[in-house]
């Protein structure tokens, strides 16, 4: 588990697809950090919590075949 601090105007999908490289995950980070759950456009500097992936994670059913 590692952290991420916002910049301004960071959006929970954007940070899902720069750390995971995917925003299929917004959902785990939001329930990794409820406390920031009603918000969309963050201000600089809130602290986050960015919970490990694991295989049972993803989805293989939208991945390409070659991408599994």
């Amino acid at each position: 588990m590692t952290t991420y601090i916002t910049k301004s105007g960071d959006m929970w999908d954007m940070i899902a697809f720069q750390v995971y490289g995917s925003t299929a995950h917004t959902s785990k980070l939001i329930m990794a950090n409820p406390d920031y759950a009603d918000i969309y456009f963050f201000p600089a500097g809130i602290e986050l919590t960015i919970p490990d992936l694991y295989e049972t994670d993803v989805d293989l059913s939208f991945v390409p075949p070659w991408r599994r």
